[in-house]
This record gives structure tokens, sequence and C-alpha cells, in this order.
């Protein structure tokens, strides 16, 4: 069955098509450089702006996916976690088309969409029947298996019993990784959204240049927190000048991330070692484009004997209706999917 998935959840209007497990087409028009000059997302202006492409990246979704409404066989669309002002948007448009088309609509958690972004496949994959996943061609997934999904808005450890089935083992305290990213490269002037950023700019510093804490660095516990890392990020900024040259940026940079790493492999390690899984590791969210994490996961997939799956294109770490449309395709086989907005729905409550 081939379904059309949407996403509103931020500031990103996406529109895609997938079947099973098979992405047909993912359209995504980002927002970003209309929120940069208020330094963050303005929810109105967010709204506004989903309003005036969600039609836009329909047709094109369809067009590209060389599909037409007719093929449609149900509308998934992201019900929360998220923006609730934007979240509107995407869903009033999928219960209009899912009436319109006499088709079922399933309402998706967006960390649920990010926590099976791995299991993707490209366009040029032959269609695989969900049933059947992890046969054939597909490399197996053994479940229990563990999820770590890393965004602006999101840092967490999840335990995937089975697909819709999960257990959140650790979570931030206060700031998500991606978030933390952004916020740093705010203080070292380099824009918004600032994470893509401060990782180049990390790529030509040292990243021990600078002395910045290591949060929580005496206790085991099962959270992250970044606030206070941040605030002495805050703190080095000013005692270092206001007129930053390009090597203090790139060292600064390189000195935040490795700390903001550190942070998130250390925790991870401390929660796999209580929960001993055997399988692997899902990651996506925003954050599992950087380069250098995934270096780091890798690494740490290595010490802890786990495989690491990571999206097949960097364009499913960030907001798109792709991933949707995968979790969706496992989502018919479940009752009680919402299609209200959820702002705060959490993934181990679908």
């Amino acid at each position: 069955m081939k379904i059309l998935a949407i996403d509103t959840s931020c500031d990103e209007t996406s529109t895609a098509v997938t079947e099973g497990t098979q992405i047909l087409s993912n359209i995504v028009w980002s927002q970003a450089s209309q929120h940069a000059k208020f330094g963050g997302v303005m929810p109105a202006l967010a709204q506004r702006l989903h309003e005036e492409r969600i039609d836009w990246t329909i047709n094109e979704a369809l067009k590209r996916a060389r599909v037409s409404k007719k093929d449609i066989g149900a509308i998934a669309v992201t019900a929360g976690p998220g923006l609730a002002i934007a979240l509107g948007v995407g869903i009033a448009k999928a219960k209009e088309m899912a009436e319109g088309l006499k088709v079922p609509i399933i309402g998706v958690n967006h960390i649920e969409g990010h926590l099976l972004s791995p299991l993707a496949q490209p366009a040029t994959s032959p269609p695989f029947p969900l049933k059947n996943f992890g046969e054939g061609e597909m490399k197996r997934v053994r479940w229990p298996a563990l999820g770590l999904v890393i965004s602006g808005g999101h840092t967490e450890l999840i335990l995937i019993k089975k697909i819709g089935e999960y257990q959140i083992l650790a979570k931030t305290a206060d700031d998500a990784l991606g978030e933390a990213l952004d916020k740093a490269a705010r203080m070292l002037g380099l824009g918004y959204p600032g994470g893509a950023i401060l990782e180049k700019m990390a790529r030509e510093g040292n990243p021990k240049a600078y002395p910045l804490p290591l949060p929580m660095a005496r206790q085991g516990e099962n959270y992250w927190s970044y606030s206070g890392l941040k605030t002495a990020m805050f703190r080095l900024v000013q005692k270092t000048g206001i007129d930053l040259n390009k090597q203090q940026i790139c060292y600064l940079a390189a000195s935040f991330q490795n700390r903001a790493f550190q942070h998130l492999e250390r925790v991870m390690v401390n929660t796999i070692e209580k929960n001993e899984p055997d399988s692997e590791i899902l990651v996506g969210g925003g954050v599992a484009a950087n380069m250098e994490l995934r270096r780091r996961l890798r690494k740490l997939g290595r010490k802890t004997g786990l495989k690491i799956r990571f999206p097949y294109s960097v364009k499913l770490c960030g907001d798109n209706a792709g991933m949707i449309g995968v979790a969706a395709g496992w989502g018919t086989l479940k009752t009680g999917r919402t299609v209200d907005r959820r702002p705060r729905w959490r993934v181990d409550e679908v």
C-alpha cells in the first residue's frame, strides 16, 4: 500500500510517498532562513509558511513518486510531539485528503519516525513487505534493540522491545543535544540554526584548546544535562573576548562539541551496561548527520559489541515526511492511533 505522509512538526514543511519501508519521494521545504533573523522558530510565522507551502509539497511528492492521488491507500501525518500551531496545519490537510480520497488516516509519533528512520529504504531498492522485514536482502534486525534519537528538541535512548513498544531508558533533563549545539553556535555568532555550522568550524579546531567541564563527570545517572556546559561556554566566550578571530571560534566550537559528545557517550555506555542489550542501536534525529558524532558512535558500537545503524541518507536525519510514512506502514498494523494534536506526545505512549 502506498502512503502519502505529511510532517509539519516545526519549521520544515514535508510530504512523502512511501510503500512499506521504501521511500518513493520525500519533499522537504525548510523555513530556517525565514526564522533566522529571529534567532529561533516563530510559531505564527511557521504556521503561515506551512499553509503557504503544504499544497506544493504534496503535488511535488506525488509527481516525483510518479503516482496520482487515486494510488494512495492511506494518509499519514505527524500528530506530535512538536509545535502545536504547526502540527495543526498538517493534521487539517491530512484529514481533508483522507476524507476526499476515502482512505484511512494514521497519526504518527514524530519521535517514532526518527527512531525507525534507519529502517527506511531508498526508491531504488525493491519494495520490501513489512511482514517479512529482516529477511531476504534486508539485514536482520533482532528485537529488542536500542534507539538513539538526537535532535534539536529531544535526546533519548530508547529500548525498542518490538515495533510499537518502547521504553525510554535515558533522556535529557534540560536542553537536548541539538539545542545545546545551536545555542553554542549562537554564542559564537554563527547564526541560526547553527549546529551544522558549529560542526564545520570544529573540524578546524583543537577540541582540547579550552577547558570546559564534562557534565555530571562523577555521576552515573541515566540522563543528560547540558545547561551547565552551556553556561560554562557562555562565560568562556565572554572571557576570551567579544571580537573573536576565526581560530578562536574554531577552537571554542571544537571544545564545546567535544564535551557535548563525551557527555552523550558516557551516559549511553552507563545505560547500556545497566541494560545489557545484545543487538544494535538505531540512530536518528538531526544531530545524527554530524560526521564526528557518527565516528564516535561507531567506535562506541565496537566497544560495546553493538551494531550502529544510521538512516541511508542524511536527509532522513532532519525532520521529514519519509520517516513518518515508514513508521505509518507499521502503524497500520496497530490500533488506537490518534489524529489530534499532541504536542507533548511521548514515544512510550504510542
